[in-house]
This record gives structure tokens, C-alpha cells and sequence, in this order.
């Protein structure tokens, strides 16, 4: 019933940056977090940055100072601003959010499909 979309992966070189995007749609109530995710080759998936409703953020430690999590309340929408990329960001990006939909009352989780980051030397 809730579908998210990533955009915004892509190949690029060590000390550049990319942008991804995620839009939520589907039968939303409210969306009352957004956050991403990524996980590498032969890895599990960790926890990269995270963003509430009221607009407080978190971030792994990794990419701390790197990254910028922003959202967009009207157009269901959160972004992960990446900068000073390295070789060790390479990895599948999953959007993931906790939505109240029109059928079900409490948040539950979603997730989006994934997109590919990788990261050449």
C-alpha cells in the first residue's frame, strides 16, 4: 500500500558527491521518520542517518560530517546529501520510513528497493 523510491545513485570517483532521493507514496496518514540504510558486499545492513518528524537527525559515526539527511514534509520526500565520498561508501543505499497509513492507526516500517552507490579510487 506504501511505496518508496530511491533516486539519485551512481558511480563516481573518491572526493565527489551525490545527492539520493527518496519520495514515499500510497495510502499515508503521516510519515513520522525517514531514514537511510546501506549495505555492502558480504556485510549486514547498517544504519546511516536518520531524520524525525519534528526535524531532529542522527548519523553513524562513519559518515558523520560527510553526510546531511534533509526531508520535505509537503512531497513526502527525504534526501541524503553525500560529500567527500570514499571507496568504503560503496554499497546498496535503502530508504526506509515509519508511516501511519489510512488503514492502520500505529507506524510501521517500509522500505524501498535500494540504489547503487559505488565509489571508484
Amino acid at each position: 500500500q506504501v511505496q518508496l523510491v530511491e533516486s539519485g545513485g551512481g558511480l563516481v570517483q573518491a572526493g565527489g558527491s551525490l545527492r539520493l532521493s527518496c519520495v514515499a507514496s500510497g495510502s499515508i496518514f503521516s510519515i513520522e521518520g525517514m531514514g537511510w540504510h546501506r549495505q555492502a558486499p558480504g556485510k549486514q545492513r547498517e544504519s546511516i542517518a536518520f531524520i524525525t518528524s519534528a526535524g531532529s537527525t542522527d548519523y553513524a559515526e562513519s559518515v558523520k560530517g560527510r553526510f546531511a539527511i534533509s526531508r520535505d514534509n509537503a512531497k513526502n520526500t527525504v534526501y541524503l546529501q553525500m560529500n567527500n565520498l570514499k571507496p568504503e561508501d560503496t554499497a546498496v543505499y535503502y530508504c526506509n520510513a515509519l508511516i501511519v497509513t489510512n488503514t492502520r492507526g500505529y507506524p510501521s516500517r517500509s522500505w524501498g528497493q535500494g540504489t547503487q552507490v559505488t565509489i571508484s579510487s
